[in-house]
């Protein structure tokens, strides 16, 4: 089962930015990795471990802003799709140099 955390905080001030460090250092503390800008995810062996987790969130949720959690199980993760765009490589990818011993 995983937990998806999905976080838009406010930083306009000192206090804000003070609590979306502490909150970003205890999503990290807690074990969650980032997936992506204000997403992070964690990995927890089943619903009761996803729930004492996502109430221990609960407790030390800022002030301000919108978190939101998500509980989804291993196959329904698996099943995301990603989506990018061109990826550029400075490697060359070719054999046209191959020298061969």
């Amino acid at each position: 089962m995983r937990i998806i955390v999905f976080f838009d905080l406010p930083t306009l001030t000192a206090k804000d930015k003070k609590e979306y460090r502490n909150f970003r250092k205890h999503l990290i503390k807690s074990g969650f990795l980032m997936m992506q800008e204000s997403v992070y995810c964690k990995l927890v062996q089943n619903t009761t471990a996803a729930d004492a987790m996502i109430d221990n969130l609960k407790k030390n949720k800022p002030d301000k802003g919108l978190v939101q959690l998500l509980k989804v199980t291993e196959k329904q993760y698996a099943k995301m799709e990603f989506v990018v765009g061109k990826t550029t490589s400075n490697v060359l990818d070719s054999d046209e140099r191959l020298v061969i011993l």
